[in-house]
C-alpha cells in the first residue's frame, strides 16, 4: 500500500495492517512481521521516481540520474 505524506512524497505501508515501519535487513513488516512483496517494492520505487521527477521539475532541474 502506497500513500502520500504531508509533503507530498509517497510512503510505503503494510498490505495487511497499514504500518509504515519495516525491517529493511528481514524486508518485513515491523508490527505484523508479512513480508513486503516484490510488486509492493516495485510500485513503491515507480512511485518514488514519479515524485523526483515531479520535484525535479517544479524546480527547473534534471535528477542526477536523468541527466
Amino acid at each position: 500500500m502506497i500513500f502520500t505524506n504531508p509533503a507530498g512524497a509517497p510512503e510505503l505501508a503494510c498490505d495487511e495492517c497499514g504500518c509504515r515501519w519495516f525491517d529493511r535487513m528481514a524486508g518485513t513488516c515491523y508490527e505484523c512481521g508479512t513480508a513486503v512483496s516484490a510488486e509492493a517494492r516495485a510500485e513503491f520505487e515507480t512511485a518514488l521516481e514519479a515524485f523526483a521527477a515531479l520535484r525535479a521539475h517544479e524546480q527547473g532541474s534534471v535528477p542526477a540520474n536523468r541527466a
